[in-house]
C-alpha cells in the first residue's frame, strides 16, 4: 500500500467533517403549543419579534422574542393568516377580515380596516411604506398606507396570489398560484405592468423570494415541484431546480446568497446561488412533517419553520383530493430553528 494513502484518507475525512460542520440542521425545537391551525410566520428582524397567526378556536396572533423564542404576548380575537410589519411606522397588519392594525411595541389594537376579498398573504414595502393585503378572490390586492391604515386602492391580478416580494425600488412581484405566472406591479402607480409566464417550468407556485442585488426571483412551485429562477427585469427563466412535496413559502438570504423553500413533507430545500447564472441544490434539511411555512431572521441567518404533530383519526381523502389529517396533538406545535 502506498505510504501516502493514510494521509489522503485522513485529508478526505477532515474535508467531509468540515463540510458537515457547515451544513444546516435543526438546532432547536421550541414547543410553544396552543390550540388552532396556522399559516404564515413573520419575522421582524428590527423589532426582534416573531409573529404567528393561529386560526380556529381562540384565533389570535401569538408573538415571540425573535432571539429567545420566549412568548411576549398576543393580539387576541384576530382570525388571520399572517402579519405584515412596517418597521418605519411601527405598525403591524393582520390579514384578518377586517384587517386588524396594531402597535408593534405594545401589541395594542389601533383600528380595524374593512377590506373586500379574503385576506391571506401580505407584504410591507419600504419603498413608500405601504402594505399589500393579498386575496385569492377579487379584489386580489388591497393597498394600505402603513402610517394610518388608509385604503389607497385595490388591484386585480386575474388570479389567486400567494406570496409577494419587493425590490425596494418601486417594483412588487407576486406569484399567482392558479395561473402559473408572476405578476409585476408598479408600486408608485399601483398598476400591474406585466405577467411572467412560467407554466411548464413550475406550477401552483406558493412561495416567492428575491435576490434584490442581482434582480432575481425564486418561485417555489408544487406542480412541477420546482424552484423556478428567473430574471425580474424581463421574466426570462434562467433555470429550475427540484423541491420537496408541498412547498408553501420561500426566503432569500443576501448575506449567504442562498434561497430556502420549506415543504410540508418535512424538508427544507437550500439553493445556493454561485453566480447570477449558476445555482444548485446544496442541501435538503430534515425538519418536521407539516413544516411548510418559514421566516428568515436576516440578522442571524437563522431560518424559522413552524410545524405540529397530528394524531388519528384523519378524515378520509375526498375524490381527487389528498388525505386529510387528524387533530393536532396537544402541546406539539413548535418553532424549529434551522442554522449551521
Amino acid at each position: 500500500m502506498n505510504r501516502r494513502t493514510p494521509a489522503i484518507v485522513l485529508s478526505a475525512l477532515l474535508a467531509v467533517s468540515a463540510a458537515s460542520a457547515q451544513s444546516y440542521k435543526v438546532v432547536s425545537r421550541t414547543k410553544v403549543g396552543g390550540a388552532g391551525g396556522w399559516d404564515y410566520v413573520n419575522a421582524d428582524e428590527v423589532g426582534r419579534r416573531l409573529y404567528i397567526a393561529r386560526s380556529g378556536m381562540g384565533a389570535r396572533i401569538t408573538v415571540f422574542n425573535l432571539d429567545t423564542l420566549a412568548p411576549e404576548g398576543e393580539v387576541a380575537n384576530v382570525a388571520a393568516r399572517g402579519v405584515a410589519i412596517s418597521t418605519k411606522s411601527g405598525h403591524a397588519f393582520a390579514t384578518s377580515k377586517p384587517v386588524v392594525m396594531f402597535d408593534t411595541k405594545t401589541l395594542a389594537e389601533i383600528k380595524r380596516i374593512d377590506v373586500e376579498g379574503g385576506p391571506d398573504g401580505s407584504l410591507w414595502d419600504p419603498f413608500n411604506d405601504r402594505v399589500y393585503i393579498l386575496s385569492h378572490r377579487a379584489p386580489n390586492v388591497t393597498v394600505l398606507d402603513a402610517k394610518d391604515g388608509a385604503v389607497l386602492g385595490t388591484l386585480d391580478l386575474d388570479g389567486a396570489p400567494e406570496q409577494a416580494v419587493t425590490d425596494g425600488k418601486g417594483h412588487i412581484y407576486i406569484d399567482i398560484e392558479d395561473k402559473d405566472n408572476i405578476a409585476v406591479v408598479d408600486a408608485k402607480a399601483m398598476k400591474v405592468t406585466a405577467h411572467y409566464d412560467i407554466a411548464g417550468k413550475g406550477g401552483t407556485c406558493a412561495g416567492l423570494a428575491m435576490d434584490v442585488k442581482n434582480n432575481l426571483l425564486f418561485a417555489a412551485c408544487r406542480k412541477p415541484q420546482n424552484m423556478v429562477i428567473l430574471n425580474a427585469a424581463d421574466g426570462k427563466v434562467i433555470t429550475t431546480l427540484p423541491l420537496g412535496v408541498g412547498t408553501d413559502g420561500a426566503v432569500f438570504n443576501p448575506k449567504t446568497m442562498e434561497a430556502f423553500s420549506s415543504q410540508g413533507d418535512g424538508t427544507l430545500t437550500v439553493i445556493r446561488e454561485n453566480s447570477p447564472t449558476s445555482f444548485e441544490v446544496s442541501q435538503t434539511v430534515e425538519t418536521m412533517v407539516s413544516g411548510k411555512t418559514l421566516a428568515l431572521d436576516g440578522k442571524t441567518g437563522r431560518v424559522l419553520v413552524i410545524a405540529g404533530e397530528f394524531g388519528p383519526p384523519a378524515p378520509p381523502a375526498q375524490p381527487g383530493g389528498r388525505a386529510g389529517r387528524g387533530p393536532i396533538i396537544d402541546g406539539s406545535f413548535s418553532i424549529l430553528t434551522v442554522a449551521k
